[in-house]
């Protein structure tokens, strides 16, 4: 657990099983329970390329498993390959970026970065 501008961040290690479906959003909140982190920083690496893909829904299904918990989320790592390819998730990513619980950054400085605007 890292504080950045008075907001708790747990860090999900890089290595670990790929999330893939909105029942791994259950198992890391299970493993966050009782920290009391604000936010969860997930990195791109982790996440299986079905959830990029919109299509699926995967994405948005567990994203919004953390936001019934009032959990918010960052996606950390480069996603630029996935947002030149996709019209739509580009899209997805820049209105995710103005909102107040889900954001898209580079790494942990720009994480950094992101949350000293939102206090």
């Amino acid at each position: 657990m890292e504080k950045f501008s008075g907001t708790n961040v747990c860090f999900v290690p890089d290595e670990g099983p790929l999330l893939s479906k909105e029942a791994d959003a259950t198992v890391l909140l299970g493993e966050t329970y009782g920290l009391e982190a604000d936010w969860i920083a997930i990195p791109i690496l982790r996440l299986h390329a079905d959830m990029l893909d919109l299509k699926t829904r995967q994405l948005g299904l567990f994203l919004q498993k953390f936001m019934n918990y009032r959990l918010n989320v960052a996606i950390v790592g480069d996603v630029t390959a996935v947002v030149e390819k996709s019209v739509a998730f580009a899209d997805f990513v820049r209105e995710s970026n103005r909102g107040r619980h889900v954001c898209f950054v580079m790494d942990r400085d720009a994480l950094k970065a992101h949350l000293s605007t939102r206090t």
